[in-house]
């Protein structure tokens, strides 16, 4: 048990944008938490929510119990622990990483095996649900981990899930799950897409055909959610932000490298990542995921050209 454990839990949260700060100021409600970012539009948001912010993530993570990461990708993840920022120095033994991001299997594995070197536990914890249950604490996590270092992370992860499940206790598993999470989620955004551009096409009124679709057999979580996010596109700008495109565009990709490492076939996830490439050519990369329904619907795919 590191020093801080000895009073109240510290986490320290690195990394403040769209999920990381409602994660902290969760977090912060019942627990110490430090928080970094190299924004300083970021930092400066998340001291307007009461958040201690630290000059570096070396300081941030000096003495904490537990560093949460919310990091893009596997080279942010390298570069946070081990590269310029060289977090892991400063973590005491007995002390535990918090992965929150989807980055793959080989990526966490790999510094799993570097973080143990120096006495660490990596928690694998993808999570889903976005910023708004992020901050209210209702998101699902799925954790890969040995039963230990899931009871040091206990204070974080049952602040941050309402559903909370342990598929493993190898590191990689919570990552494995969150890949088919992906690959349905990706699937099901780009059917939708397909589904709402084909409607519009054949003259049907566009809300309408949601409201009738998400009342049947048709209906899913992505249909209803982003369905209603994609009808934006027609009336301006399309929707705030809420999950970049290009979000899924890594995603997707971690799916087809997983499916290759175990030779299997997903030419639908591929189909599915052939749309959201497509979107992040046209320049819908920071947009909202669900504008790849401009690459399908002909009118906003023209509007979504002229602007790039």
């Amino acid at each position: 048990m590191t020093e801080s454990a000895q009073g109240r839990y510290t986490v320290a949260v690195l990394g403040l944008g769209a999920m990381g700060l409602p994660m902290a100021t969760r977090l912060a409600s019942r627990l110490t938490v430090h928080g970094f970012d190299i924004s300083e539009d970021r930092l400066s948001l998340a001291r307007d929510a009461g958040i201690e912010t630290f000059g570096s993530a070396q300081e941030a993570a000096r003495g904490a119990d537990a560093v949460l990461l919310a990091v893009r990708n596997g080279a942010q993840l390298e570069d946070v622990l081990f590269g310029e920022a060289d977090v892991a120095r400063e973590l005491a033994r007995g002390a535990v990483v918090i992965l929150t991001s989807t980055v793959g299997t080989g990526p966490v594995t790999a510094t799993a095996e570097r973080l143990a070197e120096l006495g660490v536990d990596l928690v694998d914890a993808p999570l889903s649900g976005g910023p708004v249950r992020a901050g209210n604490g209702d998101l699902l996590v799925v954790v890969g981990a040995p039963e230990s270092a899931i009871e040091r992370a206990r204070p974080v992860l049952d602040l941050l899930a309402s559903t909370l499940t342990v598929v493993g206790d190898r590191v990689g598993d919570g990552q494995a799950l969150k890949t088919v999470n992906q690959l349905l989620c990706g699937i099901h955004i780009a059917a939708a897409a397909e589904a709402l551009a084909l409607a519009d096409a054949m003259g049907l009124d566009r809300a309408r055909t949601l409201d009738a679709l998400t009342a049947g057999a048709a209906g899913s979580f992505m249909l209803g959610d982003r369905g209603r996010r994609m009808l934006e596109a027609y009336d301006g700008e399309g929707a705030p932000v809420l999950s970049r495109l290009d979000i899924f565009v890594k995603d997707m990709g971690i799916v087809g490298r997983a499916a290759r490492d175990v030779a299997l076939a997903t030419p639908v996830a591929a189909a599915a990542e052939q749309l959201f490439l497509l979107g992040q050519a046209m320049g819908l990369e920071a947009a909202d995921d669900s504008s790849v329904i401009r690459v399908l619907a002909p009118e906003l795919r023209s509007a979504a050209l002229a602007e790039g």
